[in-house]
């Protein structure tokens, strides 16, 4: 497999100028963002890269125009951040960035519209209803198979989500999930094994078959929890990894992706694939899934992190 950064990079970090790698924000993933922006600096620092940390909780921008940024590394998670409105503005600055554009992130971030476009495009995804204060419970849950997730449709890395199966839980998970966001979506549970599948350029990854501890592959399994456990490459039949690699791929063009992200997938008990999201800025810490499949086609992290760079040269 051959990658960017052997055929552009070449050793000489002059080329990408001074970088800034945009991390911290305001939202509720601030913490995993800081976590990733820092490793990320690190490696960009190991190989040589002018290379500065920018908290985008603070006057960003400015500090931007004050350090003479020539590029920017996007290491932000959640609403303000993967949503858009920061890619936008360093389109209008001409800043070259990491990742998908401004409007697919828009897209990305938002659980819902994803969904929509899904299925507009005939690509499988859970059955889902928009919720209110006032929703019928005992209805939705009907219409929705007996089992739900209920989940902020602008947030990431599982935040605010919880599983319900009566209109008691759906009422007091929708009450937990309304703290994080204005929107609120219920989505058809399904049962069975869950992968996830990087994408970086237009090569799709090793799956990853994930293996949670917990009751499902919540906050804790994926940033606290030592008991995880990740399959890679996934243990599935050659045919239903072409299967699931084709339908990552075209899930990811769906919405207008490029670069680098990672699709998040379902394969019920009776066999069929389940799109659950897009990420279009995945988490870079200790425990996230990226490197874990880069790990397994010899890239390491540092490369890893210099190959999504290299994709702003191009």
């Amino acid at each position: 497999m051959k990658f960017i950064y052997k055929k552009m990079y070449r050793g000489s970090p002059e080329v990408f100028g001074k970088t800034a790698v945009l991390l911290g924000g305001d939202s509720a993933e601030r913490n995993i963002s800081l976590q990733s922006g820092t490793a990320i600096v690190e490696a960009l620092r190991n190989k040589g890269v002018d290379v500065i940390a920018i908290d985008a909780q603070t006057d960003w921008v400015k500090q931007l125009s004050d350090a003479a940024i020539e590029r920017a590394f996007i290491a932000l998670h959640g609403p303000g951040g993967e949503d858009g409105k920061v890619q936008a503005v360093l389109e209008t600055l001409n800043i070259p960035y990491t990742g998908s554009g401004h409007a697919a992130s828009a897209i990305g971030m938002d659980k819902r519209l994803t969904k929509l476009i899904w299925r507009d495009m005939a690509l499988p995804t859970p059955k889902s209803l928009t919720l209110k204060h006032n929703s019928q419970w005992s209805e939705c849950l009907q219409l929705l198979g007996g089992e739900v997730f209920i989940k902020p449709v602008h947030e990431g890395s599982s935040i605010g989500m919880n599983c319900a199966a009566t209109p008691e839980e759906m009422q007091r998970a929708f009450a937990e999930a309304a703290k994080y966001d204005l929107d609120v979506i219920a989505e058809q549970r399904i049962v069975g094994k869950e992968y996830t599948v990087v994408i970086l350029g237009e090569r799709v990854l090793p799956i990853i078959e994930l293996l949670p501890k917990n009751s499902f592959y919540d906050f804790d399994a994926k940033y606290v929890s030592v008991e995880t456990e990740y399959l890679c490459p996934a243990s599935l039949p050659s045919a239903q990894q072409k299967q699931l690699e084709t339908l990552a791929l075209d899930a990811f063009h769906a919405v207008g992706c490029k670069g680098w992200g990672r699709v998040d997938v379902m394969l019920s008990n009776n066999g069929e694939f389940h799109l659950l999201e897009v990420n279009t800025v995945p988490g870079m810490t200790n425990h996230s899934l990226v490197p874990i499949a880069a790990k397994a086609v010899g890239l390491d992290f540092d490369d890893l992190v210099l190959e999504i760079l290299c994709q702003t040269l191009a």
